[in-house]
């Protein structure tokens, strides 16, 4: 049986915990992996680095990932993601508070299944994450695994 885990890539703790908790708000309560860079996230996807040893059951139902990583940006983790046999139907939103058109294109061209600008009203956020954990985790098909 398979966790239906969230992958929530940011290095921003304020967002981190914006994030959390407009998902608990929203009454979402599948469960949340953070990670804090583009390394550690492509570590915690394909299993390796500190994240070799995690669950063959525990994969990602969707990821939330930031565009403005340390190490490795989100883009690149995009780019990796959907390089990889294993890992390229996985669903992937970008959650991120970048205004830049070409953010936005590239992130499509590279296989993005969404794209949410970060709204700076918690009240608009706890709204947008409600509204993406409804359609991501409740009423999309996954993939079978």
């Amino acid at each position: 049986m398979t966790d239906r885990v969230i992958l929530l890539v940011e290095d921003n703790r304020d967002d981190e915990e914006l994030t959390l908790r407009a998902l608990a708000k929203s009454k979402i309560t599948n469960p949340v992996v953070v990670v804090r860079d583009g390394v550690e996230a492509l570590d915690w996807m394909f299993r390796r680095g500190t994240h070799a040893n995690r669950a063959d059951h525990e994969v990602p139902q969707v990821v939330l990932l930031d565009l403005k990583l340390p190490k490795i940006d989100g883009l690149e983790v995009l780019r990796e993601l959907r390089a990889n046999e294993a890992t390229k139907l996985v669903p992937v939103v970008i959650l991120t508070s970048s205004v830049e058109e070409q953010d936005l294109v590239r992130g499509y061209g590279l296989g993005a299944n969404s794209y949410i600008r970060k709204p700076v009203d918690f009240t608009q956020f706890v709204e947008a994450v409600r509204q993406l954990g409804l359609y991501w985790l409740v009423l999309n098909e996954p993939i079978p695994r």
